[in-house]
Order: C-alpha cells, then structure tokens, then sequence
C-alpha cells in the first residue's frame, strides 16, 4: 500500500483577497465568510482521510490545525506555487495528494480513493467542471515541477496538466469530476449537493440566492446550529 501524505493548498480568507469572483453578488465580507467555511469543511474532510501526515500550504497568514505541518507557498503564478508546495514538503518513500479548498464537498472516502489509486498508477487527477483540476496525487512527488510550464486557469488546464505528466511516462488515472467554486452560481451548485455542512450554512446566509433558483430551497444548518431553510 502506497504511503501517502496530504497537502491542503490553501489562502487565509481575509476580505478582498479571497473568492473575489463572487464580488458581486456578495460583498468581500461576505466572500471571505463563504470561503472560510469551505476551507473548514476541507480540512475537517483531510483530517478524517488516512495518511502519514498533514499539511497545510497556506497563502497569507493562518495557523495549522493541531497536529498538521505547516509550509507557506511560494512562486509567482500559480502552477510555480504548485510545483513548489510538492517540492517543499516531499517527504522521502511518501506519496503526496494535493488538494484546494474551492471544492468543500469533498469526503475522507473521496480523497482515500484517489490516494488508493496510486496502488496502481504513478499520477491521479481529479477534473474540474470548469476545465481545471481540484486534485492531484503523485507516487513521485517530484514529477510536480512540470506544473510550473502548465498553464492554469484555462478550460484546457487539466487536459494540459495530464498531457504534461504523461510526456513523463507517467500512467496517469482519473477521479470524479467536481466543480469548483468561483462564483456565487458555482456556490450555489455545490452547496446543494452537500447540504449539511458549515459551507451550506455560510452560502444560504451570506450568497444571494440567483433568482432561477428561488424555488429550490436546501436545507442547511444555521450558524446557531439549527435546521434553516
């Protein structure tokens, strides 16, 4: 069984700098409030997933959970800032998973299977709706350097990030295909499709609800804790 470690890839949610494609609807405020929930979600997801160890690559100020180890990210765009949170924390006979905090649905059983597929292939990527990825597992964790020449952002992102791996020889598998949340549509999306978390919660409190969706209602829990609709 491969040894794998986690990597949370994450930006401290401070207002203005965080979720700013949800701006508008919402505030920046309000922004960062949705993000720190997703963030919340993510680490309570990694934290309940096996591995050998956890680390949050944080972007900005913002401490560890207890236990967790801690690396700052570095680089200037955003494949180099991957590249590098591989490089960093590579830890000798482990494997690493990388995952973002834009996609809150995300369950320890998830993030096990993708760490699970490295039993038989050298790279795992999970795609994005968007045409991104929110997920990365790699045996080798320095294959990681090709990030930094893939372009990221585009629609093309993930078919560019395999095809760069797979130049390597890496066999490279597949997981689910997620969306990721960019805008307060995207927010909207997803909360539905997990209803019962703290992201839920800060998307029905702080997200306008688009008027398409009006008549759909979620049920999700209140900051108090209480059932709300």
């Amino acid at each position: 069984m491969t040894v794998v470690q986690l990597l949370l890839f994450a930006k401290a949610p401070v207002p203005g700098r965080v979720k700013t494609r949800m701006c508008p609807p919402c505030t920046p405020t309000q922004a960062a409030a949705v993000a720190a929930a997703a963030l919340a979600d993510t680490i309570t997801a990694v934290a309940a997933t096996p591995a050998s160890l956890r680390t949050l690559v944080v972007c900005g100020s913002m401490s560890p959970p207890a236990g967790w180890a801690v690396a700052h990210q570095r680089g200037g765009g955003l494949g180099e800032r991957l590249a590098n949170a591989f490089a960093d924390t590579s830890v000798p006979g482990a494997a690493s998973l990388l995952v973002g905090m834009d996609t809150p649905q995300v369950t320890p059983q998830l993030l096990a299977d993708v760490a699970g597929q490295l039993d038989r292939a050298d790279a795992v990527l999970g795609p994005a709706v968007d045409g991104g990825w929110w997920v990365l597992a790699l045996r080798d964790p320095s294959h990681a350097h090709v990030l930094a020449d893939v372009v990221m952002s585009t629609s093309d992102t993930g078919a560019r990030t395999v095809a760069a791996l797979r130049e390597r020889g890496l066999a490279v598998a597949l997981a689910p295909l997620l969306r990721d949340v960019d805008t307060a549509a995207d927010a909207w999306a997803v909360a539905q499709g997990c209803p019962d978390g703290r992201f839920a919660g800060a998307v029905r409190w702080h997200v306008p609800q688009p008027a398409r969706m009006a008549a759909r209602p979620i049920r999700v829990r209140s900051p108090s804790g209480r059932g709300a609709r």
